[in-house]
């Protein structure tokens, strides 16, 4: 059997148990907030051998149409996720995950929370910071200023770890 994108030899698998981690774990994404069909191509992609799938073979593998494939990478890589790439000569895209995405997610989320503390400033601003909501802002801003804080630290760890779990046999 050839792994689909790769032209390599695929480990056999047992494709109903791998359909049906792509739908739980692509669930407990969604059921974090994360749209469901992205979710769906972004672990179809993570189950990939090649980390690398056509439209095409994502639809098949899912059983969707191109159009909800083409939604799903769009966002996908609006996010940096996924990354699209194409093959010298062919016309067909191939949409990779990226090796880090989990890391650079995290790293977009450190600009995320410089945003939500600017916005939770106007906030007690309006409020007052002596009024019991002002108070609840505040203390939702010392909790993103502290996460902001310590989430480049806890990246550098695990970049650390990470560069350790490559270099094991």
């Amino acid at each position: 059997m050839i792994a689909p994108g790769t032209g390599e030899r695929a480990v056999e698998r047992d494709e109903a148990a791998v359909g049906a981690f792509i739908e739980r774990f692509a669930g407990v994404m969604a059921d974090a907030g994360f749209p469901r069909m992205p979710a769906r191509v972004f672990t179809a992609l993570l189950a990939a051998d090649s980390g690398r799938l056509t439209a095409a073979e994502i639809g098949a593998s899912l059983q969707v149409s191109p159009a909800a494939v083409s939604g799903a990478v769009r966002f996908l890589t609006q996010v940096g996720l996924v990354g699209r790439e194409r093959e010298a000569g062919s016309r067909r895209d191939r949409y990779r995950v990226h090796d880090d995405a989990w890391y650079e997610a995290s790293m977009r989320r450190d600009r995320e929370l410089v945003r939500w503390e600017a916005g939770l400033r106007e906030g007690i601003d309006a409020l007052g910071a002596d009024t019991p909501a002002g108070a609840r802002l505040t203390e939702s801003l010392e909790f993103f200023a502290f996460m902001r804080a310590e989430l480049p630290g806890l990246l550098a760890r695990w970049h650390d770890r990470r560069t350790v779990l490559r270099e094991a046999p």
